[in-house]
């Protein structure tokens, strides 16, 4: 299925239908602009450290 556009009157793209597969990648980007949104103020953490952090918790 491809996109579909549907018109009004005098033929103004007012809506559109997606396959669900692209909507759900949609809504997915979405969050993740939000998140990013959200912590845009959150100081960075060094890398280095971020691996050993995981390291040390166990999760490498």
């Amino acid at each position: 299925m491809q996109k579909q556009f549907i018109v009004d009157e005098i033929g103004n793209k007012t809506a559109v239908v997606l396959p669900l597969e692209e909507y759900e990648e949609l809504i997915g980007d979405i969050h993740d602009l939000v998140v990013i949104a959200e912590r845009k103020d959150e100081p960075a953490i060094d890398f280095d450290k971020f691996k050993e952090k995981l390291f040390s918790d166990g999760f490498i």
